[in-house]
């Protein structure tokens, strides 16, 4: 089931890079063809839904580093069901919005470093049901910070678009945190300006 979700996700989350085939020329103050928008939209459903939108801002200061903020929202819930008897044991459900920094160092034009410190605040419930049919819910409200370490490949496919794949983790794994002990596998398009 692991991996059946696993694959759901990969497959539809979108994590719209960046365009990093910009202008190499040495012009003086903004630069709007180094400018970063992206994020990621992704969506599961079943026995464990969620739904995320997380939108990137953010600039390529030189051809090396590139550092932007970023926003966090999520909504998900979770059915446990009872092993004999097939029915919701369990359910839990919780919305996720959160804020950040990131950044990136690339060594190579195509290869980067990406490291992303964020924090945020989730309201959780989970609903309880016992077996003659009667139910009790537990609400929590708590905020969590995560950093995200990982990499990431980066490919034109013409003119100013690329596809690309990052690979993160969250180093501080914070029993509470919305990334768990997993892997966050992040693919998608970006288009320059």
């Amino acid at each position: 089931m692991k991996r059946i979700l696993l694959s759901l996700l990969l497959l539809m989350s979108v994590h719209l890079l960046h365009a990093q085939y910009y202008k190499t020329d040495t012009a003086k103050g903004f630069d709007r063809s180094r400018l970063i928008l992206g994020g990621s939209l992704g969506a599961v459903f079943g026995d464990y839904t969620n739904l995320d939108l997380s939108p990137i801002i953010g600039y390529r200061f030189s051809e090396y580093i590139a550092a932007g903020v970023n926003v966090n929202a999520q909504y998900g819930s979770y059915r446990l069901r009872d092993y004999y008897t097939g029915n919701t044991s369990q359910r839990d459900k919780y919305t996720i919005f959160g804020a950040g920094v990131w950044g990136r160092v690339y060594p190579l034009p195509m290869l980067f470093v990406h490291v992303q410190p964020e924090y945020n605040f989730i309201n959780q419930s989970s609903t309880v049901y016992n077996s003659v049919g009667d139910k009790q819910t537990f609400k929590y409200n708590y905020s969590v910070p995560s950093l995200l370490v990982g990499a990431g490949y980066t490919q034109s496919v013409g003119g100013r678009v690329g596809i690309g794949i990052s690979i993160l983790y969250d180093v501080i794994q914070d029993d509470r945190s919305p990334y768990r002990n997993n892997i966050v596998y992040r693919v998608g398009a970006g288009l320059g300006f």
